[in-house]
């Protein structure tokens, strides 16, 4: 892109950015609920795990298999609605997301009874968060950015979107663990929460600046789109690609494997317990963010290899705490490899957005975390793999694979 075009495309932009946008600088608080409560979709299910194989006599890989279903949504949802926000625009298409997860609430609600209509509902809010993870994340990274936002630091893009995914996650887990452990009609009224809030976070997101300019958007079929040739870039598949898988595999490990090595211990407070190892997770996760760009500073821009280091330590306290069914161990597990997690999720989307023009940008991040959520199945391996390795061997296999992906980034971070 010569000098010329990067000044064209910024006076376009700075054309379509409203006034109160451009120097107020809030326009990413408008997209930042709709993100919230996609997330909060995305990772309600989580705490009820127990709830469904207690009461609603669904087996343990069923149960684990309905918690990484969404996946099933959300890879789609990311790589093709990052091809068609580039073309349609970023408003349009987060709507778009938002009504797939009211959807996938909607049907969960219904769905206690029956097993295809909760597989369903949780695609459809894979959806949802595939688009928040997609769309979202370069719709608010560009509202963190000039014409839109003066102020931001140049890691606002990326903290930003990442901080509020990270929230969502965290606070969908803790109100449905509650509302499910002392609330009414637990199968249905957390799914009902989410769907109203959901509504009046679309009135919100309305109101919200589009980024995207009609002279700017991508030409032809939004299945073009789908090509992403920056994968095929050093940088991303020597850092990124080996790194990625881990940043939803602690997290799945952490309040997912965690709770199940501990039910016998926690008995009818199982879903409880889950609910916390989930909020403490993803908490301890959204406070080490915003220290990501100081980790960086400091480690020459090694941050992503500390994150590394402290999942593999993670995973194999879990092989150590697997045996021994101890909620306290399995606690510190989980507030080790949630700190591991929210290192990597921000080092990683550093480096993405690092390496991405604006027009790039979308498809890059689908990409990114369409391979990051692919470590959620790893707690449905897991689980499926117990008739033949317990989980103190199966994570202590995994700890081994993650200190390689650790130093295979490491090397590469050292030899770029």
């Amino acid at each position: 892109m010569t000098a010329d075009t990067e000044t064209s495309t910024t006076d376009t932009i700075t054309e379509a950015a409203p006034a109160d946008a451009a120097h107020a600088g809030g326009g990413w608080l408008r997209v930042a609920p709709a993100m919230f409560l996609l997330a909060w979709g995305g990772n309600h299910f989580t705490p009820l795990v127990h709830m469904y194989e207690e009461d609603g006599g669904y087996a343990i890989w069923q149960a684990n298999l309905l918690l990484g279903m969404y996946v099933g949504g959300l890879i789609p949802g990311l790589l093709v609605a990052s091809a068609l926000s580039d073309r349609h625009g970023r408003k349009p298409v987060l709507i778009a997301g938002s009504l797939a997860a009211i959807a996938g609430s909607i049907g969960l609600g219904f769905g206690f009874d029956l097993f295809w209509l909760l597989c369903l509902g949780r695609v459809l809010a894979g959806v949802g968060v595939g688009v928040a993870m997609s769309v979202g994340t370069s719709w608010m990274k560009e509202l963190s950015a000039p014409p839109f936002d003066h102020k931001a630091g140049i890691t606002a893009g990326a903290r930003r979107p990442s901080l509020t995914l990270t929230l969502g996650f965290a606070m969908g887990a803790a109100v449905t663990g509650c509302l499910a452990q002392w609330g009414p009609v637990p199968e249905v009224v957390p799914y009902a929460v989410h769907g109203v809030l959901n509504l009046a976070a679309l009135v919100i997101v309305l109101f919200a600046p589009e980024t995207l300019p009609r002279d700017l958007r991508a030409g032809g079929h939004w299945w073009n789109g789908l090509h992403v040739p920056l994968v095929a870039h050093r940088t991303f598949l020597r850092l990124i690609v080996p790194a990625a898988p881990w940043v939803f595999g602690a997290a799945g490990v952490a309040y997912a494997v965690m709770p199940a090595i501990v039910q016998g211990e926690m008995g009818e407070w199982t879903t409880l317990y889950a609910t916390v190892l989930t909020v403490v997770t993803l908490g301890v996760g959204a406070l080490v963010q915003n220290i990501v760009p100081w980790i960086n500073r400091l480690t020459g821009g090694r941050a992503l290899v500390v994150g590394l280091g402290l999942m593999t330590v993670g995973m194999g306290l879990g092989a150590v705490a697997a045996p021994l069914a101890d909620p306290i161990l399995a606690f510190v597990v989980a507030i080790v490899l949630g700190v591991a997690y929210g290192i990597c999720v921000v080092a990683g989307l550093i480096i993405v957005q690092a390496i991405a023009s604006p027009q790039e940008l979308a498809g890059i991040t689908g990409v990114y975390y369409s391979i990051a959520y692919s470590g959620f199945l790893l707690p449905t391996l897991l689980a499926a793999l117990l008739p033949v390795l317990s989980y103190t061997v199966s994570l202590a296999a995994v700890a081994v694979i993650c200190l390689g992906c650790l130093t295979a980034v490491a090397i590469s971070t050292k030899h770029p």
